[in-house]
């Protein structure tokens, strides 16, 4: 039987891991981090599933660099490597990392699509113990020579049903076979499925599996909210719930009814914007940060960010267009109510969707709440969604400049300058939001990493900062 230890404490974590863990406002470890930690700890291959936000990246993350630190990398040559779907997701767990690494005189490598291909060859050239690294580029930088792993003695798949719902698996199979055959080798995901259990066959030795709070089941944080419209009273429907106080997501099937939506909210009086994968990546990165600014309060997104963002009190998630999948909706509404805050997803469902939503919850194990919305009848809607009135007068939302990105790598044991959000090796990564829990990005049709996959390039998607105990 596995032990199961109450407090970070009593893991054996480095002393300099356990003095930042309590800088960052993190004293009790979250379930799947209580349960996994003792054998990753002893170097044991795990295989955990954790919810979205149930803290999956701290649960690998620190036995990593517990196990990393006091050795050095050669150039091009790292030590460890976690590999994620998205470039979202790899700078969300970069960014989680990134103190932890510090205090241990760590470096961490960001390697993904959309961003110079130069600056992170450098990076890795200059040596970093840790990358982080969607599968698309990292495979072109060992192409060109830049990368080896033969070091790794650690690896960690991220989200690997993701990267098997993308099409990364041949790829991620071709760096599993490159890392050391004897090392370490993590699997965390919020579902197994996919294709996953193939690599798990394949590349993990007697691996320790945990399940806790497991993706298919309900999400008791949650509150969950199907409002049934008629298709001619949606759009004044949203609009008064984009219009509400507070931070809201409004998911879409496709980037070009993301965009036209965003553009309807602006000439409402919405502060709004569109986020998807038709979007560049220094887009993309300056959008998150204004929406987790307050300058944007309604993002209109695709499934990109399903599993490409954590904000900090983010309190509703919206289905404007429900999702196909029951995973799909777990992880679209996993965006809110994260390490251990309350959050409320609605799903806007017309007569002809019934059924179809009907079943998705059912297989999600979700026991929604349904409100029949009505012309004339905003008191029920207000009451469930916060909904209001728009102002009515335009808004525009203005892009900040382009930030510049930090060296490209940080020095060990020392702080480097901060990099900008998205930048190609993240050492001195700025601390933000997301130091705990995982913090998944989705598919869209760039891939996550700017690489084509085999889904056609349509753009449809197919498928709080608080003290905290974890």
């Amino acid at each position: 039987m596995t032990t199961v230890l109450p407090s970070f404490s009593a893991t054996g974590l480095a002393p300099a891991l356990l003095a930042e863990l309590t800088v960052q406002g993190i004293t009790e470890p979250f379930p799947i981090q209580s349960a996994t930690l003792p054998d990753s700890l002893a170097g044991r291959d795990v295989l955990g599933r954790g919810r979205t936000g149930s803290g999956k990246t701290l649960a690998f993350g620190l036995p990593l660099l517990h196990r990393t630190a006091g050795r050095r990398a050669r150039p091009g040559r790292p030590l460890a490597l976690v590999l994620v779907p998205t470039r979202e997701l790899a700078q969300q767990v970069t960014t989680a990392l990134a103190p932890y690494a510090r205090v241990l005189g760590l470096r961490v490598a960001t390697v993904v699509g959309g961003l110079s291909l130069g600056r992170q060859a450098d990076a890795l050239r200059a040596g970093a113990e840790v990358v982080v690294a969607t599968p698309g580029r990292l495979h072109d930088l060992i192409n060109r020579g830049d990368a080896r792993l033969d070091q790794v003695a650690v690896t960690v798949l991220d989200e690997a049903d993701q990267m098997a719902d993308m099409g990364f698996l041949p790829q991620v199979t071709k760096l599993l076979e490159q890392v050391a055959g004897d090392g370490q080798r993590m699997l965390f995901s919020a579902t197994l499925d996919g294709g996953v259990d193939k690599l798990v066959r394949r590349f993990l030795t007697d691996p320790v599996s945990h399940s806790v709070d497991p993706g298919t089941a309900t999400v008791t944080a949650m509150t969950h909210h199907v409002l049934h419209v008629e298709a001619e009273d949606k759009p004044a429907t949203l609009t008064r719930i984009a219009a509400r106080e507070g931070r809201t997501i409004l998911f879409m099937g496709t980037k070009h009814r993301a965009d036209r939506l965003a553009r309807q909210l602006l000439a409402k009086g919405v502060r709004a914007a569109a986020l998807h994968g038709g979007k560049s990546q220094p887009q993309r990165t300056r959008i998150l940060e204004q929406f987790r600014t307050g300058q944007v309060t309604a993002l209109v997104a695709t499934d990109v960010a399903a599993r490409g963002i954590h904000v900090d009190g983010l309190d509703m998630v919206v289905n404007v267009d429900p999702p196909t999948e029951a995973k799909d909706y777990l992880h679209r509404g996993g965006r809110t109510a994260r390490a251990g805050e309350s959050g409320t997803v609605v799903t806007l469902v017309l007569p002809e969707q019934r059924r179809e939503v009907s079943r998705l919850m059912a297989t999600a194990g979700i026991r929604p709440q349904a409100t029949q919305v009505r012309p004339g009848e905003e008191a029920a809607l207000a009451r469930v969604t916060g909904a209001r009135e728009p102002s009515g007068v335009p808004v525009t939302v203005v892009a900040p400049p382009p930030q510049r990105s930090a060296p490209a790598a940080s020095g060990r044991g020392g702080r480097s300058a901060p990099a900008a959000p998205g930048a190609a090796a993240c050492g001195g990564t700025p601390r933000s939001a997301g130091a705990q829990g995982d913090t998944p990005a989705g598919r869209d049709a760039a891939g996550g990493d700017g690489r084509r996959t085999g889904h056609r390039a349509s753009g449809r998607s197919r498928r709080p900062r608080r003290p905290r105990s974890a």
